[in-house]
C-alpha cells in the first residue's frame, strides 16, 4: 500500500509528463512555443520550396538539351536486333488441321497490313542500293520509300492466303529493328541455316534475301510516321523426311558490317527459332 509521501510524487510525474506534451503555464506545445513552432515550419516551407524550385530548373534545363525528332545519345545500341514474325520462338502445327496454325496465319497477315499497296502508294519510288539521305534542315518531315508486299513473292499472303503452312513449307518473315541514322555498309542480306545433318531448302524474297539500302538512313518516327522495315520472307521447303522433327533455324545478317555473332547477345543481328509440322 502506497505511503503518504508517495502520493504527492506519482502526482508530480503525472503533471510533469503532462507537461511535456503542452504546458499551460508557459504555453509551450512539445518543448516549443507557438512562435518558434512558427518560425520551423517557415524554415522548412522555404527549404522544401528550394528544393522544388531547383529540381524543376534542373529537368527544365534537361529537357532543352533532348531533341524531339532523335536520342541524344544512342552509342549503346549500334547494332540492329532481328525479328521474325509470326511473333513466336517455337512454331508447331499440324499441317493437316488448319486450326493448329491459323493464328500464325492471322499474326501475318495482320502484320502485313501496313504493307498494302493502298498505304504504301503515298511513299515514294526510290533508287535501288543507294541510301535515301534527306539532309535538308528546314523541313522535318522526311520521305519513306515504298516497300511493296508483292515483293515478298510466296510469302506475301497474295496469291497464298495461308502463307505456305497448309502444305507445310511455312514462311517467317525477319526485319531488323529501328535504329536511327542506321547505314550498313557493304550489302546486307539475310542467310538461314538449319542445324540438321541433311541440308532443308529454303526460298528467299526479295530475291537473296536482300535487305535494300534504300530504305536507310532512319529518321525516327515523328520524321518518318509512315515508315516500315524492310523485310525479307523465307519460304523452308520442308520434305516429308523433315516432318515431324524438331528443326532448329538460325537466322544472320550477313554482308556488311551489322554484328551477328555477339554472345552475350542472341539477337544482336541474328534470330534463332525452332520449327516443327506434324502431318
Amino acid at each position: 500500500m502506497a505511503s503518504a509521501e508517495d502520493k504527492p510524487a506519482s502526482k508530480e510525474n503525472a503533471s510533469s509528463w503532462k507537461d511535456s506534451i503542452y504546458n499551460p503555464r508557459t504555453g509551450e506545445l512539445l518543448g516549443r512555443t507557438a512562435s518558434s513552432w512558427a518560425f520551423i515550419l517557415l524554415f522548412y516551407l522555404v527549404f522544401y520550396c528550394f528544393l522544388a524550385g531547383m529540381f524543376a530548373l534542373t529537368m527544365w534545363v534537361m529537357l532543352l538539351t533532348l531533341n524531339d525528332d532523335k536520342p541524344q545519345y544512342q552509342d549503346r545500341v549500334t547494332n540492329p536486333g532481328l525479328v521474325i514474325r509470326p511473333n513466336s520462338l517455337d512454331i508447331s502445327f499440324n499441317k493437316s488441321d488448319p486450326a493448329k496454325y491459323s493464328s500464325y496465319v492471322k499474326h501475318l497477315e495482320g502484320f502485313l497490313q501496313n504493307y498494302n499497296e493502298t498505304l504504301q502508294e503515298q511513299n515514294e519510288d526510290c533508287t535501288p542500293g543507294e541510301y535515301y539521305m534527306q539532309e535538308d534542315k528546314a523541313e522535318k518531315i522526311k520521305k519513306v520509300c515504298r516497300f511493296r508486299r508483292s515483293s515478298l513473292s510466296l510469302c506475301s499472303g497474295l496469291s497464298d492466303t495461308n502463307f505456305g503452312y497448309a502444305e507445310g513449307k511455312p514462311c517467317v518473315l525477319l526485319k531488323m529493328n529501328r535504329i536511327i541514322g542506321l547505314m550498313p555498309r557493304g550489302d546486307p542480306y539475310i542467310n538461314c541455316t538449319v542445324k540438321k545433318e541433311s541440308a532443308v531448302q529454303m526460298a528467299y524474297f526479295p530475291r537473296e534475301g536482300r535487305i535494300d539500302k534504300m530504305y536507310f538512313p532512319y529518321y525516327g518516327k515523328k520524321a518518318q510516321e509512315n515508315y516500315v522495315q524492310p523485310l525479307v520472307a523465307v519460304k523452308l521447303l520442308l520434305t516429308k523426311e523433315d516432318y515431324n522433327k524438331e528443326l532448329s533455324v538460325e537466322c544472320r545478317v550477313e554482308g556488311s558490317n551489322i554484328k551477328n555473332n555477339d554472345e552475350r547477345d542472341k539477337f544482336l543481328g541474328r534470330v534463332t527459332f525452332r520449327v516443327k509440322v506434324v502431318e
